[in-house]
């Protein structure tokens, strides 16, 4: 995938881009993307894919301007008119597919496909998502992957986790990384999406790994249920990083949108 920018209206947005076949937009979770993810690699052998960086994210530059959730919905649609896609296939993970699922509601006759990869957006008192914003370091293998220990080795691909200086650029990362996810996912992860679900037309599919810890896979019926017409696809051995973890499932479930 190769990195590059588009000017929009609050700053320069970092994007990657690679592969060929229909436009398909990646909106990443609060972890944020890279130019080696295993899922956009899969995505690119069959479509064109647009990976934008949330502003504050990788080497992108930070948008204050940017506070709340609709916002964050009209500057991703600023980056795809930005890009000039029309309707592209519209695929978000965890906070991108909360942000993702505000798109196709807010402007729905501008998304006909829409794939949504363990999204946030709901809350119910009775299962409450993990608190991300507490969870250290150590403990966020166990708590995104269905293997913890295949997670912890896939987060720290070829970096030495004892070097100070990894750890002093991880923690800042996080920091940057986090403070901006915060303005939408913090104290909880909820926005008002459950009264706007109604609004989205788009051929919907859900996907879901089944020991998602982070957030339980109970919210993917809620999804269901918003969405007329939505399908749900579970993946089996899966953890909220189930991008990573089964890439080729997930590809091939957002495939099904055409």
């Amino acid at each position: 995938m190769e990195l590059r920018t588009v000017q929009t209206t609050y700053a320069p947005v970092r994007y990657l881009v690679g592969g060929a076949g229909p436009d398909l937009v990646f909106l990443h979770g609060a972890g944020g993307v890279t130019a080696d993810d295993p899922l956009l690699a899969e995505l690119a052998k069959s479509h064109r894919v647009y990976a934008p960086l949330i502003p504050g994210y990788g080497d992108s530059e930070e948008a204050p301007e940017i506070r709340d959730m609709l916002d964050f919905t009209l500057h991703s649609w600023d980056v795809v008119q930005a890009l000039g896609l029309k309707d592209p296939i519209l695929v978000g993970h965890s906070m991108g597919g909360m942000i993702a699922a505000e798109m196709a509601a807010v402007q729905p006759n501008d998304v006909s496909r829409l794939c949504l990869i363990a999204p946030a957006g709901l809350w119910d008192d009775e299962h409450p998502i993990a608190d991300l914003f507490a969870t250290l370091p150590y403990e966020m293998p166990a708590l995104l992957f269905h293997d913890a220990e295949a997670g912890a080795a896939m987060l720290t691909a070829g970096r030495n986790v004892t070097d100070p200086n990894f750890l002093q650029t991880y923690l800042v990362t996080n920091a940057r990384q986090l403070g901006m996810a915060g303005r939408i996912l913090f104290p909880i992860p909820e926005r008002g999406l459950a009264g706007r679900m109604h609004r989205i037309r788009a051929r919907t599919v859900i996907v879901w790994g089944d020991g998602d810890k982070l957030i339980p896979p109970v919210y993917a019926h809620g999804f269901k249920k918003g969405i007329l017409g939505a399908e749900l696809v579970s993946i089996p051995e899966a953890g909220h990083m189930v991008t990573m973890e089964h890439p080729r499932a997930v590809a091939e479930a957002i495939g099904r949108l055409g």
